[in-house]
């Protein structure tokens, strides 16, 4: 369907039902943000009453145990925390590095990361894992966090995935984008597991892809320092990088429309935005797709870009 027809039914449908979603940058965009929230809660009536923000991950510049994306946040930790702690909203520790060994559990930024943000009055934070290793040191370590099972661990297969929520580890578990329109699969999950899934909207990457994994496996090894070829998507349309344009023509795009009428009635809210890698002008536009009534995208818009001290490109 085209960017336009995804659009035009957003602001027809009401419900009870709250849809939860899970935003890119806690580091990397954070200057956005701390313009973004405090419009969200104070202009109320500019944003969908169906949605609310259930987290925002990230990981700083140089995290041995980031994974799914290479880091590059920049904001100060304290300040994020901080920030993240007044307005009540779960930070997400993006730890899914896939190649963790025995000895980077010692690693002292990361577990300093993790002293810092593992306790937050009246809010419960996260960490986004795939090793099972680190996963054992952080619920060791620092059990104030829950665990989110990441969605580089690309499961695919109905089996793999299922017995991936049977896990008690898990609050939540992010499937492969692929397994986004499987229906009969997802309305068969009984009740508490359904309110485990978390799905990935707004992915770019080809359903064809069979190097996801790789892909990565790649950013992993960068996040520990070890030299390695630079991976080359063979995907179609790779070259041109990712567009949200692009990704909302993926077979397996997760729209508004698609969260009222497909996901919410059957007990699904819980929902995760990718974009990390890219530019905050690009993260807006998916604020404002995904939270914002269509007639005050204009005024979102204009309170963002006004902002003296924020420079989205």
């Amino acid at each position: 369907m085209s960017e336009k027809g995804k659009r035009g039914k957003r602001q027809t449908v009401t419900t009870e039902k709250k849809a939860f979603y899970h935003l890119p940058g806690l580091f990397e965009f954070f200057d956005l943000y701390k313009v973004f929230i405090p419009l969200f809660r104070e202009k109320r009536e500019y944003f969908y009453d169906w949605c609310e923000i259930g987290s925002i991950y990230g990981a700083p510049a140089d995290c041995l145990w980031g994974g799914g994306r290479v880091g590059f946040g920049d904001a100060d930790i304290r300040e994020v925390r901080s920030f993240m702690e007044e307005y009540q909203i779960s930070s997400r520790l993006t730890f899914s590095n896939s190649l963790i060994r025995e000895e980077h559990l010692t690693d002292k930024r990361c577990n300093s990361l993790c002293a810092l943000f593992e306790k937050s009055e009246g809010v419960k934070n996260g960490v986004i894992i795939y090793s099972d290793l680190l996963a054992d040191h952080i619920k060791s370590c620092y059990p104030g966090f829950y665990l989110v099972s990441s969605t580089t661990k690309v499961l695919t297969d109905p089996a793999d995935f299922k017995k991936e929520l049977d896990r008690e580890d898990f609050r939540y578990v992010v499937p492969d984008f692929r397994l986004n329109r499987d229906f009969p699969l997802l309305y068969s999950l009984s009740c508490d597991k359904k309110a485990k899934v978390e799905f990935l909207c707004n992915e770019c990457c080809s359903l064809g892809c069979t190097d996801r994994k790789k892909c990565y496996e790649n950013v992993s090894r960068k996040s520990l320092g070890e030299e390695c070829e630079e991976h080359i998507c063979t995907s179609p349309g790779a070259q041109r990088g990712y567009r949200f344009s692009d990704a909302m023509d993926n077979p397996c795009f997760i729209g508004t429309d698609d969260i009222l009428n497909r996901y919410l009635p059957y007990g699904f809210s819980n929902f995760k935005i990718e974009g990390r890698s890219l530019g905050s002008a690009v993260i807006l536009e998916m604020l404002l797709y995904y939270m914002t009534r269509p007639e005050y995208i204009l005024k979102v818009r204009e309170e963002i870009y006004l902002d003296s001290m924020l420079d989205l490109f």
